[in-house]
């Protein structure tokens, strides 16, 4: 078992951790014409985020290593900032959007490593998470009213 390989998962556990606080920031914070849209959104957008955070942790310990589980070690190894706190609706989405190239990135990045080392269950769950984020980062992109082929 790759020592990389597993730290590219853990590193992508923080990040899906930080992201789930920031989307449930996000959620509560949330204001004007576009609330009850972003709202729920945002929602759906967190409780998919445990999922993945669970099944990524899952995998680590499957392959006899230790998921991180702090939020020091979740803060120090995301690849994304937590929320500031401040942001306006257009600011959270498109914050969301920059977040969601950054994991696919990594998700990239992470499922090559699997794919050199066979480990093509990682691969496949990374693989279908990615698909995931694509998908979602097409649609906040239409809601900013901007085209993906233009980015």
């Amino acid at each position: 078992m790759s020592q990389n390989l597993n730290a590219k998962l853990n590193e992508l556990v923080s990040t899906y951790s930080v992201l789930y606080t920031k989307l449930h920031n996000y959620h509560w914070y949330v204001s004007g014409p576009s609330f009850f849209t972003l709202h729920d959104k945002f929602e759906e957008l967190y409780n998919e985020t445990t999922a993945n955070l669970d099944e990524l942790a899952e995998r680590i310990l499957s392959r006899d290593a230790k998921p991180v589980a702090t939020l020091r070690e979740h803060l120090e190894q995301s690849l994304i900032a937590e929320a500031e706190g401040k942001e306006t609706a257009e600011q959270m989405v498109g914050t969301i959007v920059a977040d969601f190239k950054t994991i696919m990135n990594a998700l990239n990045e992470t499922m090559s490593i699997a794919g050199e080392e066979g480990d093509d269950r990682t691969e496949d769950m990374l693989n279908a998470m990615y698909q995931s984020i694509e998908k979602h980062t097409w649609m906040l992109n239409a809601y900013l009213g901007e085209s993906v082929s233009a980015q």
